[in-house]
């Protein structure tokens, strides 16, 4: 995780007992480091949907949308079929 950190010059880790979480909360990291990562190194399987949504919201927010009471529910619509979620998503 730390060389993804170095690699992407963005982002921290945090530890949860056997779990490790990569963060990054800067909204230009996501738009200019972590979206142009996955977009050239494609997400295959399950998660690649959420992705793909993850790109909506960033979208919708560098439009400005989160902004107004319209744009919160997209995104909102948008949250509630991510992850487990997803009326496809596989049971856990």
């Amino acid at each position: 995780m730390e060389s993804i950190i170095k690699y992407l010059n963005c982002g921290r880790i945090s530890k949860r007992g056997d779990v490790v979480d990569f963060h990054v909360t800067k909204f230009t990291d996501i738009t200019e480091k972590i979206i142009p990562f996955f977009a050239k190194y494609p997400i295959i399987g399950v998660k690649e949907e959420n992705y793909e949504d993850f790109c909506k919201v960033a979208e919708l927010m560098k439009e400005g949308a989160h902004l107004t009471e319209g744009g919160l529910e997209q995104i909102r619509k948008i949250r509630e079929s991510m992850n487990s979620f997803r009326e496809d998503a596989p049971e856990s």
